[in-house]
């Protein structure tokens, strides 16, 4: 569905090979999906834009999706639905355009087993409570190499080299459909698969504004035999440090003490100024404590297995 919200960035310019230059599978891949996404932006231009173009859109998707199932040669995972192209949108303008390319099984149930789109007691719906998403080394490597200026000037890029891309969370935020950042509260002991040459996992949530107060996600990466994979999922039990958001909610109660100090004039704007950011200071309190006690935690046990699980179905074992 063409996205009607645009994403105010500054988006890095795309590589588009030349037929002639696109020798190998995944050569012609980008060239096909750059080739694409130029027609798509011609025509926004031209205001050619609605369901016909869409549709149009949606197809030139699934073609690309043909291309890397023939790349990656993926096998079916058990629980898991039939591979998607991870691309949502050829648009430029679209939030989740610049997706990580590759393929994407959904697993074909919710937490608990809930069935997908069922329509919960809080009003949200049911979605896949685990993803895998797999692509080549290669594509993996050109993927980061077009991301290095991504976000504006004054935001981190992801790093060039894969071993430490893995350990970037700003990654995982553009590798998959959000329009949440991904925060990495713990680093996860998951143990090395033989088939695999770098793995890493972590302990995460998402946010649009202040950290979470259970990190309720992990995140897998892996590179074996060639191909790149990450994989995410929910957790249950979710984990917790009371006592970290005990000192959070403390820094805060400061905080709007001293707002309403300002505000009845029992203190001046130097006096309050000199107190800093103390929602901020509260923040970066939280996230230190819960790096430090989260491993105590009976959760972060489960939360690893449930981690280590997901891996070695992600790498098809």
């Amino acid at each position: 569905m063409h996205f009607i919200f645009r994403l105010a960035l500054v988006l890095s310019p795309i590589l588009v090979l030349s037929p002639a230059r696109a020798t190998s599978p995944e050569d012609r891949y980008i060239a096909a999906r750059d080739a694409a996404i130029a027609k798509f932006a011609k025509q926004e231009k031209d205001g050619k834009i609605g369901e016909a173009v869409d549709k149009a859109e949606a197809a030139a998707r699934d073609e690309l999706k043909g291309q890397l199932v023939a790349i990656l040669s993926q096998p079916a995972r058990p629980g898991f639905a039939p591979a998607q192209i991870n691309l949502d949108t050829l648009y430029r303008g679209d939030m989740g355009f610049g997706m990580l390319d590759g393929l994407r099984f959904d697993a074909d149930t919710g937490r608990n087993g809930a069935k997908i789109g069922e329509k919960r007691a809080d009003g949200s719906f049911v979605e896949p409570k685990a993803h895998i998403i797999v692509t080549s080394e290669a594509l993996f490597t050109r993927w980061l190499h077009e991301h290095k200026a991504w976000w504006d000037k004054g935001s981190k890029n992801v790093p060039q080299q894969i071993e430490p891309a893995l350990k970037f969370e700003g990654l995982y935020t553009q590798a998959i459909s959000t329009d949440a950042a991904v925060i990495n509260f713990n680093e996860l002991p998951v143990a090395k698969p033989a088939s695999a040459t770098l793995t890493y996992g972590f302990l995460a949530g998402r946010t649009q504004d202040t950290t979470p107060e259970a990190a309720d996600e992990v995140f897998v990466a892996a590179l074996a035999s060639g191909k790149f994979y990450i994989a995410y999922g929910e957790i249950e039990p979710t984990v917790q440090v009371p006592a970290c958001a005990t000192i959070r909610a403390d820094y805060n109660k400061r905080a709007d003490e001293a707002d309403e100090k300002l505000r009845q004039k029992r203190i001046d704007k130097k006096a309050y100024d000199k107190l800093g950011d103390l929602r901020q200071q509260g923040d970066d309190a939280f996230k230190r404590c819960f790096v430090q006690h989260a491993p105590e935690q009976p959760a972060f046990a489960e939360a690893t297995k449930q981690a280590q699980a997901l891996l070695e179905t992600a790498l098809g074992k």
